[in-house]
């Protein structure tokens, strides 16, 4: 006979018991110069702005000071958000969490796992980092990108999880 006998909430395992990973160490540092790079095209815009448009000195002035404190935030932000950036690698699922206003924690079970992928940009490879990408039955909404792995661990935890999973193993 099929039974489901309730568990007490005080018997749930909690989430601050786990040996949380932290990213790769360099990852800060990659976040920061993609930044930078973003962070140039409203400085260039305030640039072509003043110098185009004759915009008098007072906005100028202004405009420059808003695009500065832009870039500057904007920069800066991966010192603040990526270390409160995780994983723990468990023996039935991969938790992840993410998040400095929005907090999120995400856990996928190897049995719901697909595919996994690992992928890295120039960028990434410059720093020696990269992307493990979990994509799970459920579709895209319960699929896992962890980025900022080290290429090495990314690639250790693709083969960790597809044995797991019972998939034939691709080397890259």
């Amino acid at each position: 006979m099929f039974q489901n006998p309730e568990i007490a909430l005080e018997d749930l395992p909690g989430m601050e018991d786990l040996a949380w990973q932290n990213l790769h160490p360099d990852f800060v540092r990659r976040m920061q110069v993609e930044h930078a790079l973003i962070a140039l095209a409203p400085l260039a815009g305030v640039a072509v702005l003043s110098v185009l448009l004759h915009i008098p000195l007072l906005q100028t002035v202004l405009l420059w000071a808003l695009a500065i404190g832009f870039a500057i935030v904007f920069v800066s932000w991966p010192r603040i958000s990526v270390p409160r950036r995780g994983y723990v690698v468990r023996d039935k699922d991969i938790v992840f969490r993410s998040g400095v206003i929005w907090q999120s924690v995400t856990a996928i079970p190897y049995n719901r796992i697909q595919h996994v992928e690992t992928s890295n940009t120039p960028l990434d490879r410059k720093f020696d980092v990269a992307t493990l990408q979990l994509f799970t039955a459920g579709g895209s909404g319960g699929d896992l990108k962890i980025d900022g792995l080290g290429a090495e661990v990314a690639e250790q935890l693709r083969i960790y999880i597809l044995g797991k999973v019972g998939v034939s193993i691709e080397t890259a």
